[in-house]
């Protein structure tokens, strides 16, 4: 997480002023919208871990039009403003999580889907924020520059989760350069191959890169994961 953390501040900080207002990778929002919804994605991880530490419910947000409109807001902030909170933020997040205890990190709160977890989930969200978003800044970072073993989770994660939703299509992922695979859906369907990362690419929407699939066909669409 705070390696993540560092990879997308030394992003953000490389940005010139007036390339917060210019599009990032995501439909529909600049970068400022997405250094925004980082910041507040880190107060709303913050209240979860004070969930889990005090027994007091902190629900992330609301409700997602509160969420929504708190990204809108904070985005029209001055540059310099989000580059502050986007670092004030993940600081107040470090600190929370790290007055958990053992007892504490097996709090059960809920994401903002309404999924109840332990707290000890709540890192994994945060990494999986800072390293995606740093690649959807859409400022020069890819999937490649994501650790390996942070793309292999992120490969369990998605298909895990996207393999339990309906039309899911059927496909072995098979990268290049791992000794393992990944199922997505039922068992068979083609194989999908190409470097890890991105194979990870294709699967949550955000490159093709070098992927294919072993025989030729088309590549599946799969499922929205988040």
């Amino acid at each position: 997480m705070g390696a993540g953390t560092e990879f997308l501040v030394r992003e953000v900080e490389a940005l010139p002023d007036d390339a917060f207002r210019e599009p990032c990778a995501l439909p529909g929002w600049t970068r400022a919208h997405l250094v925004a919804h980082l910041a507040r994605n880190a107060e709303a991880l913050t209240r979860l871990a004070t969930w889990a530490r005090t027994g007091v419910e902190t629900p992330m947000y609301p409700d997602p039009d509160a969420r929504a409109a708190d990204i809108e807001t904070t985005a029209k902030a001055p540059v310099a403003t989000l580059r502050a909170e986007l670092v004030s933020t993940a600081e107040d997040l470090d600190s929370a999580l790290a007055a958990l205890d053992e007892r504490t990190w097996q709090s059960t709160v809920r994401s903002a889907q309404g999924r109840a977890m332990p707290a000890a989930d709540v890192p994994w969200m945060r990494i999986r924020e800072v390293w995606l978003h740093a690649v959807d800044l859409d400022s020069g970072a890819s999937l490649a520059d994501v650790p390996p073993d942070v793309v292999d989770t992120l490969l369990d994660d998605a298909t895990a989760m996207m393999s339990t939703r309906e039309g899911c299509p059927s496909a072995m992922l098979a990268p290049t350069d791992r000794d393992r695979t990944w199922q997505l859906g039922e068992p068979g369907g083609v194989d999908v191959i190409g470097p890890a990362a991105d194979v990870l690419g294709w699967l949550i929407g955000r490159a093709d890169g070098a992927t294919r699939t072993a025989t030729g066909v088309p590549l599946p669409v799969p499922p929205r994961w988040l």
